[in-house]
């Protein structure tokens, strides 16, 4: 086979049938032979046949590099339609498969042009990509280089905003649970916008008409590829001041690519994180923005920002002067109820005061008596008792014995005589041991006796008030002679007389102290 000498590459390998029918392109001049038999001329043209050449054989990786460059150039650059699956991010890039109905295609995304896309690819998206076919000399895998993705009947851009809308909103930061009130009459409202746009100064304008209100400006940039750090940037510069209560994050209307760096993640994850809220305030009432959903408060522009940060100050007025004319009658109000309950609140702790003061007087009688049964006086008065007593018990016995056998002794008198009469003789013997018998048996009852008399009279004695004044106590008796057991018993300038152990003392009352329980 003839090389083709438009592409210039070697020439392929001839093919069996081309052996057997390969020819000199230009038969050769030869001189005129004679005609010979038919048999005889073939077997000299067989002959004259030139020898067979080796096929060229190619080594794997130069054939695959033929084939690599081959369709390269024949498919520089393609679009392809169909559905993603099996999508494998790895090292920067993504690996996935372009697939419809009746065909798959490998497919590649390099790092260099995945980090340019807007979205993330995900398993299922319909998609139109450009690239290049090529085979991964590697593997001797054929594959799509791919350089540029797009959503088939969603705008790149929106995509990417529903994909990272979805894992915001996973992750809890548009709950409203999170969403901080506004302050009342913030300090100091932090700006975070372009100083040349007319964002700032629709916000200065309203700001101000409706409250002297201090507003400090962070100059960012608010579109471009270096908006969304430069936005971050300034909201941290502004949550540093610390007089700085309030954050508006916003700028003008205009298109999606316009406003798109207020739906960067960067950005979303500033506006969650800040220390005070943040009023989202971006392009007009249309415009919905990630930052809208993220941020503490929406405003549908920068001026209605502005209005929800300052409070009117002459609204305000008037509603303290409502305020201001409903209080006193409600203070009068509450000042009575106040009093009514205090009155009662008072009324029972009197009632309960007289109780304890009754409870406790009652205690104190209760003392005073058993303080007057423990007086020595009292005390020495029941000794007394019971020694009289003793004694009673103790002298009766013999009386009544003796007198009982003065009563019988005529009786056994005549007894006596008639048995004295019968037995003289017997009773003679008997009557002095009956007579010593008799006198020892009562000397031993008053012995017995007597010595109970002592031992109670020395247990009298032990606990007579003397025994205590002994001791260093005084026994003080009043004007007319009665014990002073209480200071209020006299009165400053009283005689009195302390009786002590040994003799007694003559004294006069100079002060008074009275120690109530009470």
């Amino acid at each position: 086979m003839a090389p083709d000498n438009k592409t210039g590459d070697k020439p392929a390998a001839p093919t069996q049938g081309d052996l057997f029918t390969a020819r000199p392109a230009v038969a050769p001049k030869r001189a005129a032979a004679p005609e010979v038999p038919a048999m005889q001329q073939g077997i000299a043209a067989k002959r004259r046949e030139p020898a067979l050449e080796e096929p060229h054989t190619y080594k794997v990786a130069e054939l695959v590099h033929l084939a690599s460059r081959k369709l390269e150039a024949h498919f520089p650059s393609v679009w392809v339609e169909g559905e993603l699956s099996n999508c494998r991010p790895y090292n920067g890039s993504c690996y996935f498969t372009l697939k419809d109905a009746d065909a798959q295609l490998p497919s590649v995304i390099w790092s260099a042009a995945y980090g340019r896309l807007k979205f993330r690819l995900a398993d299922g998206q319909k998609v139109r990509c450009r690239g290049r076919l090529t085979i991964w000399e590697r593997s001797g895998r054929f594959q799509l280089a791919v350089d540029l993705v797009e959503p088939v009947g969603l705008g790149a851009l929106q995509l990417a905003k529903e994909q990272l809308a979805a894992k915001l909103k996973a992750e809890g930061l548009f709950d409203p649970a999170r969403k901080r009130a506004l302050p009342f009459l913030p300090r100091r409202i932090g700006v975070a916008t372009s100083r040349d746009g007319a964002a700032v100064r629709d916000i200065i304008r309203v700001a101000t008409r409706r409250a002297p209100v201090r507003l400090l400006i962070a100059h960012c940039q608010v579109q471009g590829e270096g908006a969304p750090p430069d936005i971050v940037r300034a909201i941290a510069a502004l949550a540093r001041q610390p007089d700085v209560d309030l954050i508006i994050v916003g700028r003008g209307g205009g298109s999606i690519e316009d406003l798109w760096a207020f739906n960067d993640e960067r950005v979303a994850r500033a506006i969650a994180a800040c220390r005070v809220p943040v009023i989202s305030a971006v392009g007009h009432e249309v415009d919905v923005t990630i930052a809208d959903f993220v941020a503490d408060v929406r405003a549908a522009t920068p001026s209605q920002a502005a209005e929800l940060a300052v409070r009117e100050h002459a609204r305000l007025d008037r509603e303290l002067s409502e305020l201001r004319t409903r209080l006193a009658p409600a203070a009068r109000r509450r000042i009575e109820e106040a009093r009514q309950r205090l009155d009662a609140e008072v009324a029972d702790a009197a009632v309960l005061l007289r109780r304890s003061i009754d409870a406790r007087r009652a205690k104190g009688r209760a003392l005073d008596r058993r303080l007057d049964q423990l007086h020595p006086r009292a005390r020495l008065a029941a000794q007394r008792r019971s020694l009289a007593d003793l004694d009673g018990r103790l002298r009766a016995p013999p009386r009544a014995h003796v007198e009982r056998a003065h009563r019988e002794l005529p009786q056994l008198d005549r007894r006596l005589h008639v048995a004295m009469q019968r037995e003289l003789a017997e009773a003679h013997k008997v009557l002095p041991d009956l007579e010593r018998r008799l006198h020892a048996a009562m000397q031993q009852g008053v012995d017995r006796r007597r010595r109970t008399l002592a031992q109670a009279g020395g247990k009298l004695d032990a606990m007579s008030p003397l025994r205590v004044l002994e001791r260093g106590y005084g026994l003080v008796l009043g004007p007319g002679g009665h014990v002073v057991a209480r200071a209020t018993d006299v009165r400053p300038g009283d005689p009195i007389e302390v009786r002590l152990g040994r003799g007694q003392l003559g004294a006069r009352v100079e002060r008074v102290d009275d120690e109530s329980d009470e």
